[in-house]
């Protein structure tokens, strides 16, 4: 008697399944915990932008008129990443008064899906998010 060497297609249909189901619960588990690096690093970056502010109050006793962007003038990068690359958040400021501001970070790209959306931080250091609770997003 001969015997078969290989493998049935039975075999592969069930080794195919497992696969597919480990991918399902594996790849929303990686996309949540790239958002979450994404947002760490924006977080750093509105700290920075916090105190490019404070050197712009020092240099001008005014937080009104402080700019953002890569152009000659302006106190910090407009985006995050700051160093390039493909931006997940835009930042914007917004001085209210000569003595306060708002920094927000607002997600663009396939950062929009991510629970936190938009990222605050004010003069105070106090922190802010639109979506989840603010101990969870920063």
């Amino acid at each position: 008697m001969k015997q078969q060497k290989g493998i049935t297609l039975i075999e592969l249909m069930i080794v195919v399944a497992i696969i597919g189901i480990l991918v399902s619960v594996a790849y929303p588990a990686y996309t949540q915990q790239v958002q979450k690096s994404r947002r760490a690093d924006c977080t750093g970056a509105l700290a920075g932008l916090a105190n490019a502010m404070e050197r712009y109050f020092t240099a001008n006793n005014t937080y009104v008129g402080a700019s953002l962007g890569n152009a000659t003038g302006n106190i910090y990068p407009a985006v995050c990443p700051i160093d390039g690359g493909t931006p997940f958040y835009n930042l914007a400021i917004t001085a209210t008064t000569v003595t306060s501001y708002t920094l927000r970070a607002t997600p663009v790209g396939p950062q929009v899906s991510d629970k936190c959306a938009s990222l605050t931080l004010n003069q105070l250091g106090l922190k802010g998010s639109t979506g989840a609770s603010v101990a969870e997003c920063w």
